[in-house]
């Protein structure tokens, strides 16, 4: 049964936009809709991520620290795919946590936290 996603729409900080574009179409599954040397736009059905350049300096201190949950249905589809991605480990996958879920998570390029989550 494949996973169904419901919606997500976010802006992460990015170091390199050319970079993480091409990383999260190998890793994540997202087509890039639009970009500049600024901003992108990356879209995997209803979902979309939004990169925004940020400088890592005391100035400017978004990098490092956004954490993203995705919420889904048949979370086992999703995570296969993302094990043959190489995205995570086969042992990653949490099932029956305390608080009713089954989720998975990994980093992004820059340090951003991404889990999928399943409520039960």
């Amino acid at each position: 049964m494949k996973t169904k996603l419901l919606q997500m729409s976010l802006v992460l900080p990015s170091q390199d936009i050319y970079r993480d574009i091409q990383w999260y179409h190998d890793y994540v599954g997202f087509e890039m809709i639009s970009k500049d040397d600024m901003y992108a736009v990356l879209k995997r059905e209803e979902l979309y991520i939004h990169l925004q350049w940020h400088a890592d300096t005391p100035d400017d201190t978004l990098l490092g620290g956004s954490v993203v949950k995705i919420f889904v249905k048949n979370i086992g589809a999703i995570f296969k795919e993302f094990v043959e991605r190489k995205t995570v480990t086969e042992d990653k996958l949490i099932l029956n946590t305390a608080w009713n879920t089954n989720e998975f998570g990994f980093y992004d390029l820059n340090k951003n936290a991404v889990f999928f989550v399943e409520d039960l």
